[in-house]
């Protein structure tokens, strides 16, 4: 294996998570709905902002990555829903639902032998694809370490 397919392996592992991170997978599971909404004492969001943050701070991410007609996100109010419970009863299904989706976006474009994980994404600053995919797996483990406190402080946690 060569070191550039190594660096993609290790990149795709550490945008999945396990090892020293949570996966989302594993964090969402059982979730019971009506507890999207609560904020926990002490806390300032609930897992449905948690979980929408994700979704939209992923997708920024991700088009950041791969659109050359990319268009920034105003911080922070285009990163954060507006009220700590889902607008409505399937809204955390569709949030999960595109969060699995984009993060395959990004582990297909990790993975394309084509994408130069060094190169200067020419609408940015100097990133690189292999920037954003750090990027995206550090802040999607912050975020679902977070979601773990939430879930332990409603007691819903294994």
């Amino acid at each position: 294996m060569t070191s550039n397919q190594n660096l993609r392996k290790h990149l795709l592992e550490l945008l999945d998570g396990g090892h020293a991170h949570a996966a989302f997978d594993d964090v969402i599971a059982n979730f019971p709905a009506q507890s999207y909404g609560e904020i926990p004492k002490g806390l300032p969001h609930s897992a449905w902002m948690l979980l929408d943050h994700l979704r939209i701070t992923q997708r920024d991410i991700l088009e950041f990555s791969r659109n050359p007609k990319y268009k920034a996100l105003k911080w922070p109010d285009d990163y954060w829903p507006k009220k700590p419970a889902p607008p409505t009863a399937t809204a955390c299904d569709a949030s999960v639902k595109l969060f699995r989706e984009d993060l395959a976006a990004m582990k297909k474009l990790v993975s394309d032998s084509k994408t130069d994980l060094f190169a200067e994404i020419p609408w940015g600053e100097g990133q690189t694809v292999l920037r954003e995919a750090m990027l995206m797996a550090d802040h999607n483990s912050h975020h679902l370490g977070q979601l773990i406190d939430v879930r332990r402080l409603l007691g819903i946690w294994k």
